[in-house]
């Protein structure tokens, strides 16, 4: 029997570095955190939108709840491919997640007067036009996430962060440049992806 060395996290599903057959559960950590996001999503509209939406102690609260659900993101994933727990319901609901939890942030905010709406609209127009470019090309071929796109969402998840907190209008100019990055790396991803996904598309056909 050939010796092992020190043991190491067992991966025992079909996608893990084993290379076992057996199936991915469907129901495992990473989609439960996932799910678990998704499910904070309301949770964190009503906790924003208590009394007028401007209470301290409840801006902190939605700070809190959103900064829970935008970590479990980072948590999900890393579980899924460290554990081998990648899924097609994985694939699916974890954008979905994303976008849900970004989206509601964002408008939430513009509906309090507290981020204009343009920046709303801009981010938003991004993710739906992305979103209609990937089943577009799904059938030529996936385009994994780049480092860009993980730049863009954790800017953009902390100067949402910062817009729900209540800072002194001596420090708001810090939460309106991140805001401004982060609108910046938006379009620059979106067109980024864009050019792929022609790319793709025409190398398949040729």
């Amino acid at each position: 029997m050939t010796e092992r060395g020190p043991q190491s996290p067992q991966l025992p599903h079909g996608n893990s570095a084993t290379g076992a057959t057996e199936p991915v559960p469907i129901v495992n950590i990473a989609n439960i955190l996932t799910v678990l996001r998704i499910a904070l999503v309301p949770v964190f509209l009503v906790v924003l939108f208590v009394g007028d939406g401007h209470d301290t102690w409840w801006r902190v609260g939605a700070t809190v709840v959103f900064a829970v659900a935008a970590i479990t993101d980072r948590i999900d994933g890393q579980l899924a491919r460290k554990y081998g727990l990648v899924t097609d319901f994985g694939k699916m609901a974890d954008p979905i997640a994303d976008k849900a939890l970004i989206g509601a942030a964002l408008v939430g905010l513009s509906i309090l007067g507290d981020l204009p709406w343009w920046v709303t609209i801009v981010i938003a127009a991004r993710e739906i036009g992305i979103t209609l470019a990937r089943f577009a090309v799904i059938r030529h071929g996936v385009i994994p996430a780049g480092r860009g796109g993980k730049v863009k969402t954790l800017v953009q998840s902390v100067a949402i962060g910062m817009y729900l907190l209540p800072l002194p209008d001596d420090v708001r100019f810090a939460s309106v440049t991140l805001m401004g990055l982060a609108v910046l790396l938006t379009v620059y991803t979106g067109l980024d992806y864009l050019v792929q996904a022609i790319r793709l598309r025409r190398g398949v056909s040729s």
